[in-house]
């Protein structure tokens, strides 16, 4: 593990003995109620991500912070993470316009994004060089993560759900190698107009991607501004708002099997119906039916880390070579229009995945084997 821990700021990060690096994570709520399974997992996590900030410090300046967990993945951290990650002065001008609020409530127009991302640049203090991320739930798809990497210039290593078993297993890949997978399937992927996927399972939907950028995550986190997950492998793109038609049938939650499948009815960009039992299939009704943009297709990601196995944690579950995975909820953080506090993938295996082109069909996935 510390090997494995070492290679973070190293290789993925590339770190220099002069730079301050944040770690942070999340703690469960009092009122959080959780399998004996999940809370011996969440409750191992801090400890990882102590264990990272301390090895962190025999090659560069870190620091550790923890706070209460947020509600659900893509939930905007709390304003003391805020504060600490871009310093007390932008903090202070942040709250006193009133932009800090609106970010954190995901309720912050265009106009409002531009105005933080100047007064964020503007007001410039020596904050953090790059970014781990160990917190249970995502803030990769957040403002904060975005106006970090975007408008500040950090590295940011995002862990979400992560667990030791990791170590030994899908951070083990060849990032050079995950690197030249991922972009071959860029290059492939260029130009393309619609999405076409199907399933063994029954799903089948379809959507344009037209002018939208396949993005990578190939682990390589060394470049100013850059930002991905770890364990990384994957590439993706925000599918065009509204465009989005047919059926989805998932079989895994993000965190294991189901006990029955649900089917997800899928109309002008957005999720219409859900039919099925269980937990999952009654929160994603109860989230769409309080605001019908939570079944928003966000997000079509492809898995590119061979050394990628598990089904049971979604970090790395979508990052599996072979498969695809469709998130619902919020894109505005790499592309998309929509911005709401939930994002949540669903892995699908064996699928076949084409797109089409002003000269043609290409397919990058045949029944799960990679043609990239």
């Amino acid at each position: 593990m510390d090997k494995a821990i070492s290679g973070i700021f190293l290789v993925n990060l590339g770190v220099k003995k002069n730079e301050r690096v944040l770690v942070f994570t999340d703690l469960i709520r009092d009122n959080e109620n959780l399998p004996a399974e999940e809370k011996q997992r969440r409750s191992a996590l801090p400890e990882i991500a102590k264990a990272v900030a301390t090895i962190g410090g025999n090659y560069c300046i870190t620091d550790f912070i923890e706070y209460p967990a947020g509600n659900g993945h893509g939930t905007e951290p709390p304003q003391g993470l805020w504060k600490a990650a871009f310093g007390k002065k932008t903090f202070s001008e942040l709250k006193k316009s009133g932009l800090l609020d609106k970010l954190i409530t995901k309720t912050a127009w265009p106009e409002d994004i531009k105005a933080a991302e100047k007064l964020i640049s503007d007001c410039f203090e020596n904050t953090y060089d790059a970014v781990i991320a160990l917190s249970n739930f995502s803030t990769s798809h957040t403002r904060f993560r975005d106006m970090l990497t975007r408008v500040r210039g950090a590295r940011y290593a995002s862990m979400p759900l992560f667990d030791t078993a990791m170590f030994s297993g899908a951070m083990t890949a060849d990032w050079s190698k995950v690197k030249e997978r991922t972009e071959n399937l860029l290059k492939m992927f260029e130009g393309a107009n619609e999405v076409y996927i199907t399933s063994h399972n029954g799903t089948s939907i379809s959507f344009s991607v037209k002018g939208r950028q396949l993005m990578p995550d190939t682990g390589i986190l060394t470049g100013r501004g850059k930002f991905g997950n770890l364990p990384a492998g994957e590439a993706f793109l925000a599918p065009i708002e509204g465009t989005a038609e047919g059926t989805l049938i998932l079989e895994w939650s993000p965190t294991g099997k189901l006990d029955g499948p649900i089917e997800l009815k899928v109309k002008d960009g957005l999720v219409k119906e859900v039919i099925g039992i269980g937990a999952l299939a009654d929160e994603l009704r109860e989230k769409i039916r309080a605001n019908e943009l939570f079944g928003n297709i966000a997000e079509l990601g492809v898995g590119t880390n061979d050394k990628a196995k598990r089904p049971d944690n979604i970090l790395e579950t979508e990052k599996i070579l072979g498969t695809v995975h469709i998130a619902l909820g919020d894109n505005s953080s790499f592309g998309g229009k929509i911005s709401v506090p939930f994002h949540e993938d669903y892995i699908f295996f064996k699928p076949n995945l084409e797109v089409i082109k002003n000269n043609g069909k290409v397919e990058l996935l045949i029944d799960g084997e990679p043609q990239f």
